[in-house]
């Protein structure tokens, strides 16, 4: 059903007009297409306010989103950001390729990029656009369908700044690929839609930290898409890292599409944002083709973190492996809601999902809601939810050691968690994830 555009989605419209005219101008024609004819998805869909009979928005209201009237940035006159603080907002080694993005604009003089095997590209995706068109067309909004989702099609009318990685056939990327996005306060609350496009060859293998950050605690609205294409026994590890400020809306959303005998894993970690939504949707378009899809998110306050995953399991002897954890204290919410969907003919289909959630307050609450669709037998699927408290049974077992309660209760925490953090394959990665996990930790326990 068409809405109504309102005030701020027609704010949207005539931010595009004035892109198109300027910011945007040298984009290729098909660019400028796509761009329009989102924009017209977008007001058409509107924004999801509408909660009742819309499973997917139950239990998250945009209300918030949709009333605000936020700023795109200008691109002229970017805020200042200094090294210092792109150092302590990265993850990772300062000895990895970094692109730095700042209120969704690519900063080149904050970004470090460092030689890769003969036909790695790792760039702003606006120049891709000019350099490698037909190959960013290919495979562009292809993969993000924003006809269905309205963050999407607004995300994709504004497609210009934002990452593109493409790896070869048969190339291993050794060290990962680092892409900071950093929001800034500004007098007007601004909007930024990052976007990024990762395709990976036949045969190669490339792992990528995605990051998102804050400079000050302000609030904002982060609109992000990202697209993957995982080729033929290609290998994908993928990072999504999210530190906004608690005052920010972050709307994030991954589709990744995997090749023959290709596996991808995904480690999705939220430890900040006021509300946060998660669209991770991953399609097996080969045979024998497995993903591994773990998440750890960490909520106080007010926070509200929403994870929507979408297994689709299109073609025979696939596997997937999902496991979400979180720990909600005050008055925090989260909701998990995973699909898993084996087709028709898709038989020997291995799929496991697992959400647990720790609470630490009695007025945190956790929405979990597990679903398969299931059109083929000879299939192997399960899934999994729990939420509770701290045992106290485990918790008097540490004290009769010898352990005080505060201390009893970080390492019992700690010690629900530590299976995603151990997930992380790479180390030096892993060990700053764990830091930040237990200063949170500490912080809140007080131990």
């Amino acid at each position: 059903m068409t809405q109504r555009p309102t005030t701020q989605e027609q704010a949207y419209l005539a931010a595009l007009e004035s892109f198109e005219g300027d910011g945007y101008a040298n984009d290729p024609s098909w660019a400028h297409d796509l761009r329009r004819a989102a924009m017209s998805r977008f007001q058409s869909l509107g924004f999801p306010i509408a909660r009742r009979g819309n499973e997917e928005w139950k239990y998250t209201d945009v209300g918030p989103i949709a009333k605000a009237t936020f700023q795109s940035p200008d691109s002229a006159t970017p805020p200042r950001v200094d090294v210092g603080e792109v150092k302590g907002a990265s993850f990772g080694d300062s000895g990895w390729t970094q692109l730095v993005f700042v209120n969704g604009i690519y900063d080149e003089g904050l970004s470090s990029v460092y030689s890769f095997p003969a036909g790695v590209v790792v760039m702003n995706l606006a120049e891709a656009m000019r350099l490698s068109p037909d190959l960013v067309r290919e495979h562009l909004a292809n993969h993000a369908d924003y006809q269905a989702n309205a963050f999407t099609a607004l995300n994709t009318a504004f497609i210009h700044e934002g990452a593109f990685v493409h790896v070869p056939d048969g190339i291993l990327v050794e060290e990962p690929i680092r892409l900071l996005f950093l929001s800034t306060f500004q007098e007007q609350e601004t909007v930024s839609h990052s976007r990024v496009l990762i395709v990976v060859g036949k045969d190669s293998k490339v792992a990528v930290i995605e990051g998102y950050g804050c400079i000050s605690n302000g609030r904002y609205f982060s609109n992000s898409v990202t697209e993957i294409v995982v080729g033929d026994r290609a290998k994908v590890e993928y990072y999504k890292i999210q530190q906004q400020s608690d005052k920010a809306f972050h709307i994030t959303t991954t589709n990744v599409a995997l090749g023959l005998d290709s596996y991808f894993s995904s480690i999705n970690i939220d430890l900040g944002g006021r509300l946060v939504r998660n669209n991770l949707n991953v399609l097996t378009e080969g045979e024998g083709s497995s993903s591994m899809l773990n998440g750890l998110y960490l909520v106080n306050g007010t926070q509200h973190v929403d994870n929507q995953v979408i297994i689709d399991h299109a073609k025979p002897y696939t596997t997937s492996r999902e496991l979400y954890k979180g720990i909600l204290d005050d008055k925090s919410r989260s909701v998990f809601h995973g699909s898993i969907i084996v087709r028709e003919g898709a038989v020997r289909v291995n799929a496991n999902q697992v959400d647990k959630n720790l609470l630490l307050s009695d007025q945190a609450e956790a929405d979990t809601k597990p679903a398969f669709w299931i059109y083929c037998d000879d299939v192997k699927c399960g899934h999994g939810a729990a939420c509770g408290h701290m045992d106290e049974n485990a918790l008097f077992y540490l004290r009769s050691r010898g352990i005080d309660e505060k201390t009893a209760r970080g390492l019992l925490t700690h010690a629900f968690v530590s299976e995603v953090i151990e997930s992380i394959a790479n180390e030096p990665l892993r060990g700053q994830v764990d830091g930040l996990v237990q200063a949170k930790l500490q912080e809140w326990l007080g131990s």
